[in-house]
């Protein structure tokens, strides 16, 4: 049974009903994820209010087109560090995630130190962020951008049909 790094209380497999039905539709209502899963409304209340304080639904999130909302250039931007100062690293970390059009940040291994995923209105708000707010930062040596022509969201899912009961299984 997958059990969650975070405590020492493992994952069951009304637990990870819950996360895969989630996942599907993170909007589905308390009433019907019990429904689903054969609990009780009030069981299914405190499970997925676990589930979040535990930092296994770590949110809920709407896929917004970047286009749609005047972000239609998407880049991949490798990020490398001359010396691996962990200040530097960390303020990376806390601090370029939050920056307006930063869809992700990925603090990867190899040559690269961080892939940052943006979208920005046009190319050359995209040369400017990487300027303003990527080269410019304490640490950084090098900063490659990749323009991103298609992307695809990937539709896995976190859970496996093994680890859940039920005739959803």
């Amino acid at each position: 049974m997958p059990k969650n790094p975070r405590d020492d209380k493992p994952l069951d497999p009304i637990d990870l009903a819950l996360v895969r039905l989630l996942e599907q539709d993170g909007r589905m209502s308390n009433a019907m994820l019990a429904r689903e899963v054969g609990i009780a409304e009030s069981t299914c209340l405190v499970r997925v209010r676990s589930l979040r304080e535990r930092g296994v639904v770590r949110g809920i999130h709407a896929d917004i087109d970047p286009v749609a909302v005047g972000r239609p250039v998407e880049a991949m931007i490798a990020v490398r560090f001359g010396g691996h100062r962990r200040s530097h690293f960390e303020q990376f970390t806390e601090e370029v995630p939050a920056l307006p059009g930063v869809l992700g940040a990925f603090h990867v291994s190899g040559a690269i130190d961080y892939y940052v995923h943006v979208a920005c209105p046009s190319a050359d708000a995209l040369r400017d962020f990487v300027l303003d707010h990527l080269t410019n930062r304490p640490g950084v040596l090098h900063a490659e951008t990749s323009l991103i022509f298609e992307s695809q969201r990937g539709r896995g899912t976190m859970t496996r049909p093994e680890d859940l009961l039920g005739p959803s299984a």
